[in-house]
């Protein structure tokens, strides 16, 4: 009786030279500066305040009194014999 192969399953490999993997780095690096540049963007674009709601803000500080100054005076030492 003949003994029966099993089929092995074809593997996939990836040669590349040493500079293919830098040119993959660059693309790489390249691909989240611009990810990391467009959620800054995004993000500021979310939390910065329509004009509308920065014109009542500063109607609102404006009607704020401002804390008195206290000023400090030096004193003077004068020796007394």
């Amino acid at each position: 009786m003949a003994t029966v192969r099993k089929n092995q399953a074809k593997k996939i490999r990836f040669e590349l030279t040493k500079s293919a993997i830098a040119g993959v780095a660059v693309i790489v690096f390249c691909l989240f500066l611009w990810m990391f540049l467009l959620g800054v963007w995004a993000g500021q674009s979310l939390l910065l305040p329509t004009y509308e709601k920065k014109a009542l803000v500063t109607e609102e500080k404006s009607k704020v009194p401002e804390p008195p100054v206290i000023k400090a005076e030096k004193k003077s030492l004068k020796k007394t014999e």
